[in-house]
């Protein structure tokens, strides 16, 4: 499926603001200590890796809808500033997680513990390389703020409440994920605050606010709340059944971290007692046979087509609510574009 415009206008913009702020902090920092390009050299790696950017197409198309001028510096410093929080997220959720790789490619921390190992320095590799993970999230998140300073009230306050959303969000799916069997509604929540918002529902209203369209903000959370939701079961789906080759991290991951998912707790509420059994292993180091076997349980049970179908219902929703809020027909277009791609997407 090819990238919409929807996607790459806001994206060309948001990648040249990113590499202008990490260049400027680079020649800045290393005439402080050379250490510090390491740093940067983090940031810039998981940062201008790729992604979808949908957070910086969100804020963007929502300034948009508000009737801001787009030529100006303001949303391009949000839409890097949210993926610099985004990066901040990253670099902490793979520490959490153990992640291996992050889009294709070593996360940060199993860098730093290679580097440790191969340079036998002293002290623990693994705590080493957490730390180096952990440091380097801190500083995106920061340089994060910066660029928001000067943002108007409206932006600040939804500003705060997306990041302790997604905090609150993240706790929910760190608790969930360590004592299992999390109920459906559970699941639910932490889909709404760790994604839905986060990802969809505030940068819409944030760019809505930044242009000065704060009377947009309940429209747009009724467009963002359905289609953020069917953003993060499709991620749980792509998780469970997706290519490696694709989605760029190993098929069943999110089983053997025990994800606290809808797709899971929706097969475990249909499940026989020899298919509970079976679940009960999510969460543990699972075969790729005992995965596959999991996979057949989310079909035989209903759950991955009870997913597929609230996808497609929360993905009406969503395309409903655009339809129905009064915004310039390039807004409504791109948005529309927006969510029929996030929901149908197969990365």
């Amino acid at each position: 499926m090819s990238v919409p415009e929807a996607l790459t206008i806001p994206a060309g913009r948001v990648d040249d603001r990113l590499r202008e702020v990490l260049e400027g902090y680079r020649k800045e920092w290393a005439e402080l200590d050379p250490l510090f390009d390491e740093t940067i050299e983090l940031l810039s790696t998981l940062v201008l890796a790729g992604g979808k950017r949908v957070r910086p197409a969100m804020a963007y198309w929502g300034f948009v809808a508000g009737n801001g001028d787009v030529s100006g510096p303001e949303i391009a410093n949000l839409g890097a500033g949210l993926e610099l929080l985004q990066a901040f997220a990253l670099f902490h959720d793979d520490v959490m997680d153990g992640s291996p790789t992050r889009r294709g490619v070593p996360t940060a921390h199993v860098q730093a513990i290679a580097n440790h190992e191969q340079g036998n320095w002293g002290g623990e590799a693994r705590r080493y390389g957490e730390a180096v993970a952990i440091l380097a999230g801190d500083v995106s998140l920061v340089l994060s703020d910066v660029l928001l300073a000067d943002v108007n009230a409206d932006v600040r306050r939804l500003w705060n409440d997306l990041r302790i959303e997604v905090n609150l969000g993240q706790f929910l799916d760190v608790v969930g994920t360590a004592r299992g069997d999390v109920p459906l509604a559970t699941a639910e929540r932490i889909v709404e605050y760790k994604t839905a918002r986060y990802t969809i529902v505030r940068p819409l209203q944030m760019g809505a606010a930044l242009a000065g369209r704060n009377d947009l903000e309940e429209s747009l959370g009724r467009i963002g709340t359905p289609l953020g939701v069917a953003f993060q079961l499709r991620d749980d789906l792509l998780g469970a059944f997706g290519s490696p080759d694709v989605t760029g991290k190993p098929v069943g991951d999110d089983l053997r971290e025990g994800k606290p998912t809808p797709l899971l707790a929706r097969a475990r509420e249909a499940a026989s007692t020899s298919q509970l059994n079976l679940l009960g292993l999510v969460g543990t180091n699972l075969t790729s046979d005992q995965v596959a076997a999991v996979q057949t349980i989310f079909i035989d049970t209903g759950a991955r087509e009870a997913i597929e179908k609230q996808i497609d219902q929360l993905t009406e929703e969503a395309l409903d609510a655009i339809a129905r809020t009064p915004m310039s027909g390039e807004a409504t277009h791109h948005l529309t574009e927006l969510a029929t791609f996030l929901a149908s997407r197969t990365s």
